[in-house]
């Protein structure tokens, strides 16, 4: 069976049961997306359809991040699996590929790094110690990774500091696009860097403009930050990747359950350019949160703090 669910959803269609039961699914998921109560009977009957799936390869198929068409992966997958979410943000399972079996590409980063690191050091001011600023430079010398980068800097400054708003929207598409389009070896290092000083701190915590990409004027609460998630299809399955990839588990000598680092912070990065960005707290520390409060959660308190704590008290990260 394929794992590829765009193929797997082609072989489904050309199959009549398959169809029909494929059908039904569809119109569950739309049921769910539009948030229409469904009756028992029609609780049952969604629920028959994913059984009757058997051994489809829809049941088993799942997406890749860079691929083309990503979204329309995405779709099929949450169509067929609608009844996870059932009335908890536990996502149970991530619809990406395990990124062990993903291609890995090889990259000129170290024979662009070398490069900076040979330059005058008087034209490179602080790279000794800011290695935030070198990951920057090393960026600057690979086109791709310039181009996406100035992308998304020069959407995600538009309108700061004026009246205007900025198109958080496009913003957060140019982020999704740097960090899905750019190998990780650029990604990951501008991200991630290293800062022994506040001012490299500063450069590390401002790398996803956060002005448009990450702060509202006022904190919203993380439960409607939630909801805006589950809403839309690469946000919900970037959040289940999240959770499968950075699950805590206190039994564990490292307080995570996978034990794969690379893995959860890949799956950190898809978080980026969702309506759940997180980001750096400030410019001394490597915490990080997402923009919103649980003040005011009423009796939903409780599953508001471990929305926020999946990211601020996440031994993974």
């Amino acid at each position: 069976p394929s794992s590829d669910c765009v193929v797997a959803e082609q072989l489904c269609l050309s199959d009549s049961t398959c169809n029909a039961t494929y059908r039904t699914l569809e119109s569950c998921a739309l049921a769910k997306t539009r948030l229409l109560s469904l009756d028992h009977d029609s609780r049952v009957r969604c629920l028959n359809a994913e059984l009757d799936l058997g051994n489809s390869s829809l049941l088993h198929c799942k997406c890749h991040r860079r691929m083309k068409k990503q979204e329309h992966c995405l779709r099929i997958f949450w169509t067929v699996h609608s009844s996870m979410t059932d009335g908890y943000f536990n996502l149970e399972t991530s619809p990406y590929e395990n990124p062990a079996n993903e291609e890995h590409w090889k990259t000129d980063y170290n024979k662009l790094a070398a490069l900076v690191s040979g330059k005058n050091c008087s034209q490179l001011a602080g790279d000794a110690t800011n290695s935030c600023l070198k990951a920057t430079h090393v960026c600057n010398l690979s086109k791709k990774c310039f181009r996406l980068r100035t992308d998304y800097a020069s959407i995600c400054t538009k309108g700061a500091g004026n009246e205007d708003v900025c198109d958080r929207r496009k913003c957060h598409r140019g982020l999704r696009n740097f960090f899905e389009k750019v190998p990780e070896d650029f990604t990951k290092r501008i991200l991630f860097c290293p800062c022994q000083d506040e001012f490299c701190g500063e450069r590390r915590r401002k790398t996803i403009v956060p002005h448009c990409s990450f702060q509202y004027n006022t904190k919203p609460n993380c439960l409607w930050l939630l909801d805006s998630c589950l809403e839309d299809h690469i946000c919900k399955s970037r959040l289940a990747d999240f959770q499968q990839n950075c699950q805590p588990l206190d039994m564990s000598p490292d307080g995570c359950s996978l034990h794969n680092h690379a893995a959860c912070l890949q799956a950190y990065m898809g978080m980026i350019g969702t309506p759940m960005t997180p980001n750096y707290v400030s410019n001394s520390s490597v915490e990080v949160s997402l923009w919103c409060t649980c003040e005011n959660s009423g009796n939903q308190k409780e599953k508001c703090d471990q929305i926020l704590g999946m990211f601020e008290s996440n031994k993974c990260l």
